[in-house]
Order: C-alpha cells, then sequence, then structure tokens
C-alpha cells in the first residue's frame, strides 16, 4: 500500500516533538514529510511537498493556519486549535477541512481521525482511477432503480457549484447520512464524495474550453474549496494542470 503524505505545521515546539514521536505513522500508512512552526513556512512547504494531508494549528506566527490552507494547494487538512472560535469552524467547514481537533489532543484520537481521513483519500484515489482519463468529460452512471438516488444525484447537479456535502444531500432526501453513503455506491459504483467531484470536473472542464474565465474564477464557481485544491484534484483526474489543458499541451 502507498504511504500518504503528510506535512504538520505547529509553532509549540512541545507539541511539535509530541506528534512527531507519539503517533504511529507507519501503522496508518503515512510518512510524515515535514514540519514548519508558521503559516509562511508551512505554505511554503505545501508548495513544494504538495502533501496528501495538512495537520495544523490555527493560531500560526505569521499567517495564521486558515489563510495558509486558503493559498495553498491542500486537499485535505486537519485543524488542532486550542480555542474555540465559531468563526474559525465555519472558515474550517468552508475550506472542507476535515476534521477540527481541541487540544491537547489525545493521541488516540488524533489516530483515529487520521486513520478515518486516510481511508476517504484512499477511496477517492481508487474512484479517480477509474474515472480519469475522459478527454472531454467523465462518464458517471446513472442509478436507474433506486428511487432515493436518483433524487441525490438530481440534487446534487442542482446544487453542486456551490459548497455541498454528504449531510445536505442525505437531508435533501430524508435519509441518514450512513445510509446514503451505503445505497450511493452500492447502486453507482462510486462513492459519494468521487461523483459530486466528478460532477464538478465536468464543469470545470466546459468552462475551460468554452469560456474566460481564470482558475481561481472556475473553481469558485464548481464549488471547489480553493484553486489550490480545484487545481492539485484536476491534475490527479486529467494528468494536466487547468492552465496546461487550456493550452493544449
Amino acid at each position: 500500500m502507498k504511504k500518504l503524505t503528510l506535512v504538520l505545521v505547529e509553532d509549540e515546539k512541545i507539541v511539535l516533538k509530541e506528534l512527531q514521536e507519539m503517533i504511529d505513522w507507519d501503522k496508518l500508512g503515512i510518512e510524515l514529510v515535514g514540519c514548519a512552526e508558521d503559516g509562511e513556512e508551512g505554505e511554503n512547504l505545501i508548495r513544494r511537498l504538495e502533501p496528501d494531508i495538512v495537520l495544523t494549528d490555527i493560531r500560526l506566527p505569521g499567517k495564521d493556519g486558515l489563510e495558509m490552507l486558503a493559498s495553498a494547494p491542500v486537499a485535505n487538512a486537519i485543524i488542532l486549535s486550542g480555542h474555540t472560535d465559531y468563526q474559525y469552524m465555519k472558515t474550517a467547514i468552508r475550506l472542507s477541512v476535515f476534521d477540527y481537533l481541541q487540544k491537547p489532543v489525545d493521541d488516540e484520537e488524533l489516530e483515529e481521525t487520521l486513520g478515518r481521513l486516510a481511508e476517504k483519500i484512499r477511496d477517492e484515489e481508487s474512484t479517480i482511477e477509474e474515472l480519469r482519463g475522459e478527454k472531454d468529460a467523465i462518464r458517471l452512471p446513472d442509478a436507474k432503480g433506486n428511487h432515493t438516488v436518483e433524487k441525490a444525484i438530481c440534487f446534487m447537479k442542482e446544487n453542486f457549484r456551490r459548497p455541498i456535502g454528504l449531510q445536505e444531500v442525505a437531508e435533501s432526501v430524508r435519509i441518514s447520512e450512513n445510509h446514503l453513503s451505503a445505497i450511493f455506491k452500492e447502486n453507482t459504483g462510486i462513492n459519494f464524495l468521487g461523483y459530486l467531484n466528478a460532477l464538478r470536473m465536468n464543469e470545470a472542464i466546459k468552462l475551460l474550453s468554452t469560456s474566460n474565465l481564470n482558475v481561481q474564477e472556475i473553481a469558485e464557481s464548481t464549488g471547489f474549496p480553493t484553486p489550490g485544491y480545484f487545481t492539485k484534484l484536476f491534475k490527479k483526474y486529467t494528468g494536466k494542470t487547468p492552465t496546461q489543458y487550456r493550452d493544449g499541451s
């Protein structure tokens, strides 16, 4: 199993050392590839290493963790914070942060969260491998025969241009998140997030071919949390950055 990569950004040296040494990275199938102690250094490290996961404190010297995540190509992040601040949490949700853990963080809780995120990433990677390679559009299966999944897909097609998630779609069809997740995969062969990302990717491909919108505008108009995340995911699906795709290179 290929290891996932992680960058850790934490300004408290004691906490940084503890996380480096106490988390069983090998068991999780994660490689800790870099550490930073402030937001600027963290952003530079993320841009250089392009990790699968970023684990970061919010309150950092220079640039805070949320500003760093918004400006760097981050696909998956977990926030550590010693403060419960509604505005911070609201911004974290907008950036599609996977989880928001209170400090001092429990090692077992963090390992469990990292394990869930790793499973989600590997599931997503598997879906991308199944779907990638189409030049003009990603073919997505229908869910004929299952009315609930059909309604969920309809809702997703109507709303994917804004930030939506499994919870909102499940509420729209009046079933639990776990139930929707299970029947969605069973009836389409693709997990929920993979399907949602592919819908967004198809729209992005169309906009790159038919509009003059820049990458940031396309990311915003297709429901991706940041341009960096959009670019990283686009390259995974097509093998090219959005700019290369538009230029035909």
